[in-house]
């Protein structure tokens, strides 16, 4: 007989996967609790940051071989996961400013 497994492990214990967020505890949630889980880099944003955001609808990408310097590669690594969806992000924003004229 064979000894691999037949049955899958319990997801029990298995985080959340992207996109599916535990919302009965989210709205139970405190804004002291919200702004102390929260990540430095949204803790001082003015009171009007999102008067002035829109809506960026995903668009597929296209894979490319791109060369960076190595701090660079190495400071959006160290942002954490998804830095080269930032770096698309950062790269959109310069994209954005150009076309309105103001870089």
């Amino acid at each position: 007989m064979n000894a691999k497994r037949t049955s899958k492990p319990s997801r029990k214990n298995e985080k959340p996967r992207r996109g599916r967020a535990k919302l009965a505890s989210l709205r139970k949630a405190s804004e002291r609790s919200i702004a102390r889980t929260s990540p430095p880099e949204l803790a001082d944003l003015p009171a009007d940051f999102f008067a002035h955001a829109s809506i960026v609808h995903p668009s597929p990408k296209q894979p490319i071989s791109l060369r960076v310097d190595e701090d660079v590669l190495r400071w959006f690594k160290k942002q954490g996961p998804r830095y080269q969806s930032r770096m698309n992000a950062v790269l959109r924003a310069y994209m954005s400013a150009v076309q309105k004229g103001a870089a």
